[in-house]
C-alpha cells in the first residue's frame, strides 16, 4: 500500500527531532512564575511512536482526502491548538502573527474595562470587577457571565482571545452582553475603556473626604481591609494601612479576599509574610520543574491580632496562596465558601525557533501543608484543591443574598461627597452573612479572657 511522504515526514520530525531543540526556550510570563525549561521530549517508547503514527496518519488523510485543498500550516496549527486547549483554560497556542503582539503586551499598558475574567465549562466568568472601573460603575458583578463581546459570541472562546477583545485604546468603547445569574437577567452594556490604575487595598466605606474607613467596629476596634487584586503596589499599600491600624490600637482584623482573582506571586508572598514570623508560605513544583519554596522572613510581621479571612468561589490564585498560608499556620480562620482553585504556573515555550509559541501550564502551587491548590479540569468536589472554610465557618449565599450583598457593597464603596443624614442600615446578616460571621468570630476571640 502506498504511503504518503507527508506521513513519514511528520513521524520522523516528531520522533527523531533534536532532543535539545527546546533548551532555553521556556520563558515565564513574569519573573514570579519562572520555571526551568521543560525536559526534552517525552521518553520515546513503542506506544509513543504508535500514537504519533496515528496522529500523523490522521493529518495525512485530511491533507490528501478533504473535499478541498487545505492550507497545511493552518491544518497543523489547528491540530496544535486542539491539543493544547484541551488541557486547561490557561494553556494556549500563539501563532506567528500574534506572537510579537503577545510579547509586547506583557509590559505595555492598555485601556480596559476593569475586570478580571476566568473560564469554566466553556463560559467566560467575571471573577472580579475592580472598584471604580468602568465595569463596576455599570453594575457588573462577580459571577456575571460575558455572553458576547462586540457582537461576537464567547462560547468556547479561550481566555487570551477574550482579553485581546476586551482591551484596546483608552476612550474606545466595547459592547458586552452580560448575564447576571444573581438576578436572572441579561443586558447589553456599552463600556468606555480606561487606563486602569486603581487602589487595591480598600476599607469598609468611603468617608466624606473620599478616604477609606478601615475601622468597621469602632467600639471593639475591629478593622476591615479588602484587597481587590495583588498588584505591584498592593503589599506596600497594605503595609501602610496595617501600620496605621496598629497605631490606632486595632484588636481584630477582617481580611476580605472575596472576588479577588489573584495577581502577582511576589505580592502574595510579601503580604503573607506580614502575618507570620516563620515557616513556609508557598511552594511551586511541576513534573519537570524543580521544587521551589518561599518562607517567612523573621521580624517582618506588622500586626499580631486575631484575623478572619473571607473567601468565596471567586477568590483565586494569589488570594488562595495568602488564605491557605494563614490557615495552615493557624494564624487566621477562613470564612465563606470554597475558593476557585487556580494555582498553576504558565510558561511561554518557543516553537519553530521562536517564530511561534505556546503558553503551557508547567507547574502548580502547593500550600504550606503540602496540599494542592490548583483544580484540574477533571477534579471532583471531594479532591484536594482550593481553600475551604475552617470547620464551622462555611457560609453559603443564595442568589437573592448575593444580589443584596452586591448592592450593599456598591453603596458603601461610593464616596459621600455631600453630607446627609445617614440612611438606615439593613441588618448585616441579611446583606453580608459572611462578614457577620467574621465579626462574630472576632468578638468571641476578644471576649475570651484567655486570649491576649
Amino acid at each position: 500500500m502506498w504511503k504518503s511522504p507527508v506521513r513519514y515526514a511528520l513521524v520522523a520530525l516528531i520522533v527523531c527531532a533534536n532532543p535539545f531543540s527546546f533548551a532555553g526556550a521556556a520563558e515565564a510570563t513574569s519573573s514570579e512564575t519562572a520555571a526551568d525549561s521543560p525536559s526534552p521530549y517525552a521518553e520515546i517508547d513503542d506506544d509513543y511512536v504508535e500514537l504519533i503514527t496515528m496522529f500523523a496518519d490522521a493529518l495525512d488523510q485530511v491533507d490528501r482526502n478533504y473535499v478541498k485543498k487545505l492550507d497545511r500550516r493552518k491544518l497543523i496549527e489547528a491540530a496544535i491548538r486542539g491539543v493544547i486547549t484541551e488541557l486547561d483554560p490557561h494553556s494556549t497556542y500563539i501563532p506567528q502573527e500574534e506572537l510579537a503582539r503577545f510579547r509586547t503586551n506583557i509590559d505595555q499598558q492598555f485601556g480596559g474595562i476593569g475586570i478580571q475574567i476566568d473560564a469554566r465549562d466553556g463560559q467566560l466568568i467575571i471573577a472580579s470587577p475592580l472598584v471604580g472601573g468602568p465595569a463596576y460603575d455599570a453594575g457588573v458583578g462577580a459571577g456575571d457571565r460575558i455572553l458576547e463581546i462586540n457582537g461576537e459570541s464567547t462560547k468556547g472562546m479561550n481566555l487570551d482571545a477574550a482579553i485581546e477583545r476586551l482591551k484596546g485604546e483608552a476612550g474606545d468603547t466595547v459592547s458586552l452582553v452580560i448575564y447576571h445569574p444573581a438576578e436572572f437577567k441579561t443586558e447589553t452594556v456599552e463600556l468606555q475603556r480606561e487606563m486602569i490604575q486603581l487602589q487595591t487595598v480598600l476599607g469598609d466605606q468611603r468617608l466624606e473626604n473620599n478616604d477609606w474607613d478601615y475601622i468597621y467596629d469602632h467600639d471593639q476596634k475591629i478593622a476591615y481591609v479588602r484587597i481587590t487584586i495583588f498588584s505591584r503596589n498592593t503589599a506596600e499599600e497594605l503595609a501602610t494601612v496595617l501600620e496605621e491600624l496598629k497605631a490606632d490600637g486595632v484588636r481584630g482584623l477582617i481580611l476580605d479576599l472575596r472576588s479577588n482573582p489573584g495577581g502577582l506571586l511576589s505580592a502574595a508572598i510579601e503580604i503573607a509574610d506580614r502575618f507570620i514570623d516563620e515557616g513556609k508560605i508557598v511552594s511551586v513544583e511541576g513534573r519537570n520543574t524543580p521544587k521551589r519554596e518561599w518562607s517567612a522572613v523573621k521580624d517582618t510581621t506588622l500586626i499580631d491580632v486575631p484575623v478572619a479571612v473571607l473567601v468565596d468561589h471567586f477568590s483565586a490564585s494569589a488570594s488562595e496562596i495568602v488564605s491557605a498560608c494563614l490557615q495552615d499556620h493557624d494564624r487566621a480562620v477562613v470564612i465563606g465558601q470554597r475558593s476557585w482553585g487556580k494555582g498553576s504556573v504558565q510558561n511561554i515555550i518557543n516553537l519553530e525557533e521562536g517564530k511561534s509559541a505556546m503558553k503551557l501550564t508547567t507547574a502548580a502551587y502547593h500550600r504550606p501543608s503540602g496540599k494542592n491548590i490548583h483544580r484540574l479540569p477533571d477534579a471532583k468536589e471531594t479532591d484536594e484543591w482550593g481553600v475551604s472554610p475552617s470547620p464551622g465557618m462555611e457560609v453559603k449565599m443564595s442568589p437573592k443574598q448575593l444580589a443584596a450583598f452586591q448592592r450593599y457593597r456598591r453603596n458603601r464603596d461610593m464616596a459621600t461627597l455631600v453630607p446627609h443624614p445617614p440612611a438606615p442600615e439593613p441588618p448585616l446578616q441579611d446583606v453580608d452573612p459572611v462578614l457577620a460571621k467574621g465579626l462574630e468570630y472576632l468578638e468571641s476571640q476578644l471576649a475570651d479572657p484567655a486570649k491576649p
